[in-house]
């Protein structure tokens, strides 16, 4: 139902875009969140976009490299990110919620799509 993709191999200080696209939900009705994981670590907020007002939320470790938008013709949401760091490497989902409040917890996202890597090389 959601897909996220996207995902790459880029070089430090380089940028990406990922897209996650929902099948059968109209996503402009659910706050979208990231997350990433890295191998060994627990998964982690990344950012959030709001169903209501589009008001976003970001972890400190990426505000100001990433934003979150969205594109409702093509029932999308993004995240550009830039100044990538060797850090950022990891697995990005995205999930979906339906409340219009911003959440951090990965428990509170009714919704999953499969991930799609990001590495970032130093």
């Amino acid at each position: 139902q959601l897909q996220a993709s996207g995902g790459g191999l880029v070089q430090a200080g380089g940028s990406l875009r990922l897209s996650c696209a929902a099948s059968g939900r109209i996503l402009s009705s659910y706050t979208v969140g990231w997350f990433r994981q890295a191998p060994g670590k627990e998964r982690e907020f990344v950012g959030a976009i709001s169903s209501n007002f589009g008001t976003t939320d970001y972890s400190d470790s990426v505000k100001g490299r990433f934003t979150i938008t969205r594109d409702n013709g093509k029932n999308t949401v993004s995240l550009q990110m830039t100044g990538l760091k060797a850090e950022d490497t990891a697995l990005y989902y995205c999930a979906a919620r339906l409340n219009n409040q911003l959440s951090r917890r990965p428990l509170s996202y009714n919704y999953w799509g499969q991930g799609t890597q990001v590495t970032v090389s130093s």
